[in-house]
């Protein structure tokens, strides 16, 4: 995917951006790439809570070459500051979560403050600094959840997509981006697996287990397209590929012992982006799906402007009926470019 070329067609240089949890892997990338693109943008603010990754930061992207870049240390759970650190922005990118399933189960209303509560502190501080585009970044685990984590993003989704039906006249649009394992976050399965090799031993859950694979510079390509494209309450779902968790562990550590463990409290063992209950609000647009909202009948004037169609009805978007699945070869591939370019099979 040529993203250069992509880039040079949008706006976003002009932009002064903000993102929440910018510091996060998806930040980074995020960070990286505006950067890449447009070394003088207009603004852009990363806005996270951990003053020493900041400070990690600002090594790798000093201020001498990049001036417009900002560094707001705060949390989205206080609105005031969310507020401060908002003016002048026009655009804002929504990365900020907590995400660990089993702390979430442990520790649910601290997911609920910072991932429900945060999300409205967002779209309130919003509301009121003139902020014009949002993006918030959402899970696989938002669809039909089963876990305190993923149930607490679905509200996050609902919240914002909600959002627009009381922005009054405001050019205001904000819009959801739903997708599923990023290869090599934190936490990740494909990292997890690389450092577990080194001691012979790769636990897996579940030997059928699937995920939704997606690399950080298409889920950051995704959230620039939806920035040009999105008219406001859409849910976008981009078209991936799936892999099984055992061909993971086979790409990573074909001579390592591999162990079922058993899937832990939370999880599934199949993700899906869009339910049978999506489908009748559901439209495809080539590279990515869109979840419109369920109120009002939106998808016969979204399909004119946007020129796509409705799916058929009852479909699912699962990864374990997805029609696209890597292979052993591919995932080693996708790891040597996307995660460790030194990587050898163990």
């Amino acid at each position: 995917m040529d993203m250069r070329t992509k880039a040079e067609d949008r706006d976003i240089c002009d932009r002064s951006i903000l993102i929440t949890g910018g510091t996060g892997s998806f930040g980074k990338a995020f960070v990286r790439t505006v950067l890449d693109y447009c070394p003088r943008v207009k603004r852009l603010v990363v806005f996270s809570r951990d003053e020493l990754k900041q400070f990690e930061m600002q090594q790798e992207f000093p201020a001498e070459k990049y001036p417009a870049l900002r560094y707001f240390i705060g949390d989205v759970r206080d609105a005031d500051r969310l507020r401060r650190a908002l003016e002048g922005i026009d655009t804002v990118i929504h990365a900020a979560a907590l995400k660990q399933v089993p702390a979430a189960e442990y520790n649910p209303f601290e997911f609920i403050k910072t991932n429900i509560i945060g999300a409205q502190n967002l779209i309130e501080a919003c509301m009121d600094k003139g902020v014009k585009r949002v993006v918030a970044l959402s899970t696989d685990k938002a669809a039909a959840p089963i876990n305190l984590y993923g149930a607490t993003k679905l509200c996050s989704d609902k919240l914002f997509v909600a959002a627009n039906n009381f922005r009054g006249d405001r050019d205001l649009r904000f819009s959801v981006v739903r997708y599923g394992n990023v290869m090599g976050s934190r936490g990740s399965v494909i990292p997890f697996f690389m450092n577990k090799a080194k001691s012979g031993l790769l636990p897996i859950t579940d030997p059928n287990m699937t995920r939704f694979n997606i690399s950080l510079d298409d889920g950051v390509e995704m959230v620039l397209w939806a920035l040009e494209h999105a008219l406001g309450g859409e849910v976008f779902v981009p078209k991936i590929p799936s892999y099984r968790v055992s061909d993971v562990a086979e790409a990573v550590g074909p001579n390592c012992k591999h162990e079922i463990i058993g899937m832990r409290p939370g999880e599934k063992i199949h993700e899906e982006m869009i339910t049978p209950s999506d489908s009748p609000n559901t439209v495809d647009l080539g590279p990515y799906f869109a979840i419109l909202p369920a109120s009002g009948n939106n998808v016969a004037r979204y399909i004119e402007q946007r020129k796509g169609f409705a799916v058929e009805a009852d479909f699912s978007y699962n990864s374990g009926t997805n029609p696209e699945f890597l292979t052993v070869g591919e995932i080693r591939k996708l790891i040597t470019t996307h995660v460790e370019s030194t990587f050898v099979p163990v």
